[in-house]
């Protein structure tokens, strides 16, 4: 089989089951997230327990000022318990006689798990225990892809409803019902699926083996069926395995490295098919679809075409660019990995990214850049494309000479201002803090690539830092493996980027969510602007690139187009 047949099967494998589920999932996501009737198994009700139990009053409706204010204190708290956790394991049950985690780690991967991001800057197996791994970690993998669906929902709330108050729900409602009806339950489904390709499941630190070189070594086990599960359907990306998707014990064959795949793309693609539902207008969903489409398939074609060209004696032997890369999955089930993964907020990886050719790196990194909306995280990447169609139907606007509306809403200035804040945080966090640790003199032995100015090392060297802080602001948490980000300063600087990476936008997203929500229908007149078909979908898709194009280009010519190049 050559590998461009290899690359169509699975890309065609990918996107004919998620052609089958997107109707069922999205329409039952959107179902949630508009009944008023509680989970309940036979006569246990399950939600109403929760409820009495933490004195929620699931029926009251909160502002986006009391929504906002529950999304960063049940943040905060959780941030604090799996601090504490890690810094106490040493005496918990469970520790595999593993002592507690530093401060300064402790306080990155607290963020990073809190945040969605799961950026590691430690080795799991010698690290963190298995009760870290099952009560913090896996925990906060469920919770806080609960929290960006709720976001989500909320904005959408806020786009159809009318005359409400500001009112766009209640975010302990939306938590619950995100976390018990639709991630635990497809967790399961896809836990199962891939115990049955080989991924392991145990309590047991590890288990004494013979290596290839006939010395005695110990494999480390963990609990990584259940946690793999959320941690790609929930676009996570944080693996039990320092060798996250490419260890054997986490994606031992190519089916499950397509099932894999295919739950990380789940939740975002469907919930394209929520909105148009709760909204009553399903050409909206298919056209932000679209759009998503269209980005992701524009990427992958140029890290397809990168990754199977030669460069150098190696390469040539190979007959593509397999350094770093695991046999199992080879060039076409590594890059559609690579790409799905930076597209969408999760950072998982089964293949060394930093061994990406120039190209093929830089595409991923730009995959990133977008603002991760192709098809973006779970819930994250929904709401940043509807804020960045806002945009789009204000740049429609000023072209033909009128108010922007966008569903029946006036854009005004305050929507439009909050929707550009929203959208320029990541930039922001990105470009400050790459140069930052670029100038600084202590970071740079942490640069496994350096050299004089304009060589090739030094070149790569700014292209791992520029990776890094976009992983973290975007909530991504893959890496260029050869930056070092062990000190202090890595370790707060990407710690803050994650943490007003995450949350600055949902701020921002909430409030505009509220102020749409007591705004008032206007009707539909000869110049407004469509927003849905080809023409909007074309404009919005400029939009996403000329914002990204503009922002990012000086960078990424000093790191990847030059290494390119070079």
């Amino acid at each position: 089989m050559t590998p461009a047949l290899a690359a169509g099967l699975q890309i065609a494998l990918v996107v004919a089951v998620l052609a089958v589920l997107y109707v069922p999932v999205g329409d039952y996501m959107a179902k949630v997230y508009t009944t008023d009737t509680d989970l309940r198994t036979k006569d246990l009700r399950i939600e109403s327990i929760l409820y009495r139990a933490c004195r929620i009053d699931s029926r009251a409706e909160q502002t986006w000022y009391g929504y906002a204010t529950s999304v960063l204190g049940f943040s905060l708290a959780s941030a604090l318990f799996l601090y504490g956790l890690q810094r106490v394991q040493g005496v918990l049950p469970l520790n595999n006689d593993l002592e507690g985690v530093s401060p300064a780690v402790a306080f990155n991967t607290a963020i990073s798990f809190v945040t969605n991001t799961n950026w590691q800057s430690y080795v799991p197996e010698t690290t963190m225990s298995p009760l870290t791994q099952s009560a913090g970690l896996a925990v906060q993998n469920f919770v806080s892809a609960a929290v960006g669906m709720g976001v989500a929902v909320a904005l959408i709330r806020g786009l159809v409803r009318v005359g409400r108050g500001g009112e766009i729900g209640n975010f302990w409602v939306d938590l619950t019902r995100g976390t018990l009806r639709i991630l635990l339950p497809l967790s399961f489904v896809i836990a199962l699926i891939l115990l049955s390709q080989g991924v392991i499941q145990s309590y047991r630190s590890g288990f004494a083996a013979t290596g290839l070189d006939g010395h005695a070594l110990t494999t480390a086990l963990a609990p990584v069926a259940s946690q793999e599960a959320i941690k790609e359907l929930g676009t996570n990306g944080g693996g039990v395995l320092a060798a996250n998707s490419a260890h054997p014990f986490e994606n031992p064959t190519p089916v499950s490295n397509i099932v894999e795949i295919i739950a990380i793309l789940l939740i975002p693609v469907a919930l394209t098919r929520t909105f148009g539902t709760m909204i009553g207008n399903r050409r909206q969903g298919l056209t932000v679809l679209a759009v998503m489409a269209t980005l992701y398939t524009a990427v992958l074609a140029v890290t397809l075409a990168a990754e199977s060209r030669t460069h150098g004696v190696a390469a040539d032997a190979a007959g593509a660019m397999l350094e770093g890369k695991e046999v199992r999955f080879g060039i076409p089930g590594s890059t559609l990995f690579a790409v799905s993964t930076t597209g969408t907020s999760t950072g998982a990886v089964n293949s060394a990214h930093d061994s990406m050719s120039p190209l093929g790196g830089g595409a991923v990194l730009l995959n990133m850049l977008f603002g991760e909306i192709a098809p973006g995280g779970v819930g994250t990447g929904l709401y940043g494309v509807l804020v960045v169609a806002m945009v789009a139907v204000f740049v429609g606007g000023l072209l033909v000479g009128r108010t922007p509306e966008f569903l029946g809403k006036k854009l005004r200035t305050r929507e439009i201002t909050l929707a550009a804040l929203s959208i320029l945080v990541m930039p922001a966090l990105v470009l400050a803090g790459t140069a930052i640790a670029v100038v600084l003199s202590a970071t740079a032995g942490a640069l496994g690539n350096s050299g004089d100015p304009g060589t090739p090392g030094a070149i790569h060297g700014f292209t791992e830092v520029l990776y890094a802080y976009a992983s973290a602001a975007n909530n991504n948490g893959s890496a260029f493996g050869g930056l070092t980000v062990t000190n202090d300063w890595f370790q707060a600087s990407l710690g803050m980027c994650m943490l007003f990476g995450r949350f600055l936008p949902i701020v921002f997203v909430l409030a505009l969510a509220g102020s749409l929500a007591s705004a008032q229908r206007v009707p539909t007149g000869a110049g407004t602007l469509p927003t849905s078909g080809v023409a909007f979908a074309g404009l919005l898709t400029g939009t996403a690139v000329l914002v990204a194009a503009l922002t990012f280009f000086p960078a990424l010519a000093l790191g990847p187009i030059a290494e390119a190049l070079h």
